[in-house]
């Protein structure tokens, strides 16, 4: 077993923990969802509170660890395997962030919580754009569109680009921590944009391509 995948599964575990720990201190209705101005706006109730994030985590591993023996292309992600396995972890982790925030927020702290996850999408966006220009084409990592999976150089040209406008979105979304009000638009405008622009030049380089 690979060691960022030990380091995942005791992520998982330890959030099992906390959420057993703190059940009998949480309230019987659990803050989980929060508007644009970090405001809580939906409720659930105290199991699927402090269980679901953990269980969503549990999901989402075994789905990656899936995912590198069925593609097509598996050859292809193990060239570019160790920025896939980090990216799992990093998912990982930024679960188990959120989930400590939901935990905290639950146990009577108060803070905006649009603003705190700032910096934690920030990162997550960064290295996503770190995995796109490595990622190798297959069927399941990057920006799969019908033209980048229909040529590889559309693909490898696509990626280059797609990686770079997802560090930027990186770079972006930290402008929340300074710009509070606005943390849901330095997060979610450019990612956006990022996604629209590799989707429509993908298209652009393949039909230069046919062309």
């Amino acid at each position: 077993m690979r060691k960022s995948e030990i380091i995942a599964i005791g992520i998982v575990l330890l959030s099992f923990t906390i959420g057993i720990y703190v059940f009998p201190e949480m309230p019987e209705k659990i803050a989980s969802h929060w508007n644009a101005r970090g405001e809580v706006n939906g409720y659930m109730s105290k199991f699927w509170g402090i269980f679901l994030m953990p269980i969503i985590s549990v999901g989402l591993f075994l789905l990656f660890m899936i995912i590198p023996g069925i593609d097509p292309h598996k050859s292809n992600i193990e060239k570019f395997r160790k920025y896939y396995d980090n990216f799992v972890l990093l998912i990982i982790v930024f679960l188990f962030y959120i989930y400590l925030l939901t935990i905290f927020w639950n146990a009577g702290f108060r803070f905006n919580m649009i603003t705190l996850l700032s910096p934690a999408f920030a990162i997550l966006f960064y290295y996503s754009g770190v995995l796109i220009e490595n990622a190798r084409m297959n069927w399941f990592i990057g920006i799969r569109t019908p033209w980048t999976l229909s040529s590889e150089k559309v693909w490898d040209k696509t990626h280059k680009i797609g990686g770079k406008l997802f560090k930027i979105a990186g770079i972006i979304a930290i402008g929340g921590i300074l710009f509070q009000s606005y943390a849901i638009f330095f997060i979610l405008v450019p990612i956006l944009l990022a996604a629209i622009y590799s989707v429509v030049f993908s298209y652009i380089e393949y039909q230069k391509e046919i062309k």
